[in-house]
């Protein structure tokens, strides 16, 4: 059963609005002290069966992961990676660290060594915890960290390498009693997004940014918590859509999370429905796609709710998903930065078509143009959200400057397009900058451009994004290369397996030209603008 309804998960149906964030806030006991310890709280579906644990046991485990923290030796605002897919792990890994006071950087496992290792050296963390299958694909990347002091392996009952094992730090210890004990502001975690120049930004966000998510999913999931709900996503845990959108709003509801170890596919999205019970879903554009593709149809058992965001669905995925999945998709629009800003809820409503919603209760979305005014209604300009706002980051970390940027005539900036009708139903008109919008993935050039320039045959790179009836835009890249270098095909997927290696696999450009130069401004940037029309 659903936990019951706390003041913090907000009245969505006050006029006007009013937040209601506790001064004292925690994700952890937000997460483990509101449900029954015996109710169900995690189901992991695995090749051949699926392995349940209770609220109980899932407050056992990381209140004792929270002691090792504590006994440590590591202090309020260390940060800890966490490198996992999803599993129990990550979620006590993650619930521990707040629990007394840590930040945790989510990464995801289909990284590759360099995109690790920046993002530990950025952040400074001093621990991480991943699988031991996936340590030597790491070893190197975990070497170069200098601030890096303890490996946690996870699938191991002993030490390995001399890093500690996860169950044997579980085993070991007594629970924690003293946790919990931080502000609504005290910061809580660091996720990496992507920019248009140079390398990720580290988002930084407070407790708070809980709290803030619940308006947003329990519109879009029409009156989230009901009786036997039971959420799921694809979406992985190391994105703020996976972790807010999904997992911790869910626990902090009472309301069971089914992860999977499993390759998405059809088939596992009827055994998740029809086998394990998923009533609500958030299930990305380009899911929902390849289950159109698969030719997917859903018997008597249908989930309740289903959202997606990301990109616009259109009118044409939203009648397959009614006919097939048996439901209506309600869309949402956020950022790292600021999350669930814009949602729909049609059972209660109907969107204007081809808009993402309304604003969610408790934001104020504009949308302005260039030197912060409004703009009238059907003009478009650059969406921006009021601030403050409980939802809002606390900056990016070490960078005071780009953080600066992000704001506007006392708005955060979301660089996206957009317009608004008289109604207020918001529509998505494209990027202001070059971040490249591909399966669900938002995904930023320079990281790119500096991964291929690394290779010995480049000496220039510009990367941009390409239209895709599947994907929304594919990664595209345009090289000049060195004199004695020849353009061949093999090369072409050579530089593909350089950048999957080291960066991430969705980040490999699918689309890569040779050009003898390419487009610059009299001052030396890359006008990737010209290389769109080309």
């Amino acid at each position: 059963m659903p936990a019951q309804p706390q003041p913090w998960w907000q009245d969505l149906d006050t006029t006007p609005f009013h937040w209601r964030i506790p001064q004292q806030f925690n994700i952890a006991t937000a997460c483990l002290e509101t449900a029954d310890p015996e109710d169900l709280a995690l189901v992991v579906a695995t090749e051949d069966g699926h392995r349940e644990t209770t609220f109980g046991q899932l407050r056992t485990e990381t209140l004792r992961l929270a002691r090792w923290m504590q006994q440590a030796g590591l202090e309020r605002g260390d940060r800890v990676a966490v490198l996992l897919p999803q599993c129990r792990e990550l979620v006590t890994m993650h619930l521990a660290a707040y629990a007394v006071g840590l930040v945790v950087v989510p990464l995801t496992v289909k990284f590759g060594p360099d995109a690790v290792r920046f993002r530990l050296q950025d952040s400074g963390s001093r621990t991480v915890v991943l699988s031991a299958a996936d340590l030597d694909r790491f070893q190197d990347a975990l070497g170069s960290c200098p601030e890096l002091e303890t490996v946690v392996l996870t699938g191991t009952d002993l030490p390995h390498h001399g890093h500690l094992s996860y169950d044997q730090l579980v085993a070991e210890h007594e629970e924690a009693t003293d946790y919990g004990r931080t502000s609504a502001e005290d910061p809580a975690l660091i996720i990496y997004t992507s920019g248009t120049t140079g390398n990720p930004k580290g988002a930084l966000h407070p407790h708070r940014v809980l709290a803030a998510h619940l308006p947003g999913v329990r519109m879009t999931h029409e009156a989230f918590p009901q009786p036997d709900d039971r959420m799921w996503t694809p979406a992985e845990w190391a994105w703020i859509g996976g972790l807010l959108d999904v997992l911790f709003p869910s626990l902090a509801c009472g309301v069971p999370v089914v992860a999977s170890t499993v390759k998405f596919s059809p088939e596992l999205v009827r055994r998740l429905v029809e086998e394990l019970g998923v009533r609500n879903a958030f299930l990305p554009p380009t899911a929902l796609k390849q289950l159109r593709a698969y030719g997917l149809s859903l018997g008597d058992r249908r989930p309740r709710t289903v959202t997606s965001g990301g990109e616009a669905l259109g009118e044409e995925l939203q009648a397959w998903a009614r006919e097939h999945l048996g439901v209506h998709v309600n869309e949402f629009y956020g950022q790292t930065e600021m999350n669930m800003v814009v949602g729909q809820d049609r059972s209660s409503w109907d969107p204007a078509p081809g808009s993402m919603g309304r604003a969610v209760p408790g934001f104020t979305v504009a949308v302005l143009d260039p030197l912060g005014e409004p703009q009238p209604p059907g003009e478009v300009g650059e969406l921006c959200v009021q601030t403050p706002n409980p939802g809002e980051f606390l900056g990016y970390w070490n960078q005071p400057e780009k953080t600066a940027e992000k704001y506007l005539n006392g708005h955060l900036r979301t660089g996206d397009l957009g317009s608004m009708d008289d109604d207020g139903h918001l529509t998505f008109h494209g990027r202001v900058d070059d971040v490249i919008s591909s399966a669900g993935y938002r995904i930023g050039p320079g990281e790119i451009e500096e991964s291929l320039m690394s290779h010995p045959a480049v000496v220039q790179a510009a990367v941009i994004g390409l239209p895709d009836p599947d994907r929304g835009e594919v990664v595209a890249a345009y090289l000049v290369l060195r004199e004695d270098t020849e353009p061949t095909d093999e090369l072409r997927e050579e530089l593909r397996q350089h950048v999957k290696h080291r960066l991430a696999f969705y980040q490999y450009p699918r689309v890569i030209e040779f050009r003898d130069e390419l487009p610059m401004t009299p001052t030396g940037k890359i006008q990737r603008r010209l290389l769109r029309q080309t």
